[in-house]
């Protein structure tokens, strides 16, 4: 188990990096931090490439979640509401 020191401080830095990813559009800024960071402590570049990657994993799958439900929801509507002259209206 890595320190708890280094562990809050990949995590810290992990949202930080990711907030300028996301306001620059660099999708891969988080891999410059890493080579930064591994100059000096590969210990908090292994932690922060793994808090970066947990991050990314759980927003794609949020929004993976966000487009099934409404996907769902789109289609139940849909057959609760079919379109006129559809079967079973004439």
């Amino acid at each position: 188990m890595a320190d708890p020191v280094v562990i809050e401080l990949a995590n810290k830095l992990a949202e930080e990096c990711l907030a300028v990813q996301r306001e620059t559009g660099e999708d891969r800024l988080f891999m410059e931090v890493g080579d930064v960071l591994g100059a000096s402590s590969q210990t908090l570049e292994e932690a922060f490439l793994t808090a970066v990657r947990t991050r990314m994993a759980n927003e794609k799958a949020r929004a993976f979640l966000v487009d099934k439900i409404k996907k769902h929801r789109a289609a139940a509507a849909a057959d609760a509401h079919p379109p006129a002259g559809a079967a079973g209206g004439e």
